[in-house]
């Protein structure tokens, strides 16, 4: 098979598709890499190594879409790569798909096979190719957070950790899976006062047991919510849905009673956001302010940290990437249940039920099932 990797294009994103070793792996295979010039040099990886890893340079975007039966990205394509797309061509990346209806219809449109990262489960019902993304935001949810929280960044300049005879600051996290977990780390690494947030009475078991009682669990319902956020310096939102848009959990009149300054990171954001207040920012003008409370909302986090990232994540695609270069995308997925459930868009229907009806298509809804009989 042809593998196309482009030079992602969106605000601030260094990450890429393949790194050198991933090209090799896919070239000792017997596929042809065709690699953007420059596409690696947000992580330090140079056009040499991916030649001598096996892979062909080409000049442009559009000879890579061109000529690639299979492009390999990492953020969702950008409107003008998706004109780019074609029936018959399989696309390997990220999606979130249920808050971009502009996206979807240009997927739609293009009548290519979208395979999204985030919707790939294992047999266990977790997300493999969404988790190592989720370890980097939580990581980096906390000191994007310490950061806002700086008096010349507008915060209510509070330290995290506090200091001897001065409490530390006081972290709220909306979610106990990967990212919520990830977070809490951090956040319990630099002396704060924490409390996750889960309605799933068995994880917050779990959570307890992780962090040996260092962090403070709390069962998700609106009074808890409503109490825990009024009181916190940083809350971190970190609730997932697999496929569907966030539920919102914050709301505008929340916000208005917390302190003045202080900061809400919403990670939930790829997937609409976790706030009714939430809006998409970016790396250049990462945070907004409602209601005196300091939103921090960049919807692609990992990109900052592009060269940790896409190792992390090639450790987890690669196998995919192969069994799908290897067997073709029909009988990898009709091999692979949980490869199957990344199918999102096939010839210009949604194939993901979640993702349908969060876009009111369900009318446009085929089961991916039945696209890869």
């Amino acid at each position: 098979m042809r593998i196309g990797v482009p030079t992602e294009i969106k605000n601030h994103e260094y990450r890429v598709g393949l790194a050198p070793a991933a090209a090799r792996e896919l070239a000792l295979h017997g596929h042809e890499v065709l690699v953007q010039a420059g596409a690696g040099a947000g992580i330090g990886a140079a056009d040499a190594a991916y030649a001598a890893a096996g892979a062909t340079i080409v000049p442009t975007a559009a000879e890579v879409f061109a000529r690639a039966e299979m492009v390999v990205k990492v953020k969702e394509p950008q409107l003008a790569e998706c004109k780019m797309l074609r029936p018959g061509q399989v696309l390997f990346t990220y999606l979130h798909l249920a808050p971009d209806p502009e996206q979807a219809e240009a997927l739609m449109a293009s009548g290519c096979t979208a395979i999204a990262y985030e919707t790939v489960t294992a047999a266990d019902g977790s997300l493999p190719l969404l988790a190592p993304m989720s370890e980097v935001a939580g990581r980096m949810s906390i000191q994007a957070g310490a950061h806002a929280l700086e008096k010349a960044q507008g915060g209510r300049g509070v330290l995290l950790g506090g200091v001897p005879g001065v409490p530390p600051g006081k972290v709220v996290i909306l979610g106990g899976g990967v990212a919520g977990t990830n977070a809490a780390h951090v956040a319990l690494g630099s002396g704060a006062d924490v409390t996750i947030v889960d309605k799933s009475v068995p994880r917050l078991r779990q959570l307890d047991a992780i962090f040996g009682g260092r962090a403070k669990t709390a069962y998700s319902t609106a009074d808890a919510v409503e109490a825990l956020v009024t009181d916190a310096d940083l809350v971190i939102g970190a609730v997932l849905i697999p496929g569907a848009s966030a539920p919102k959990l914050v709301t505008r009149a929340h916000l208005r009673t917390m302190q003045r300054g202080s900061v809400i990171v919403d990670i939930a954001i790829d997937q609409g956001g976790c706030l009714e207040t939430s809006r998409a920012t970016t790396h250049d003008a990462p945070t907004f302010v409602e209601e005196g409370v300091i939103h921090y909302c960049v919807a692609n986090m990992p990109g900052a940290v592009a060269r940790t990232s896409t190792y992390a994540l090639n450790h987890a695609t690669l196998p995919y990437a192969l069994a799908l270069a290897d067997k073709g995308w029909k009988r990898a997925l009709a091999d692979d249940a949980g490869l199957r459930n990344g199918l999102n868009v096939h010839e210009g229907r949604i194939t993901f039920l979640a993702v349908a009806e969060a876009l009111g298509r369900t009318a446009d809804y085929r089961p991916a099932d039945a696209c890869a009989a």
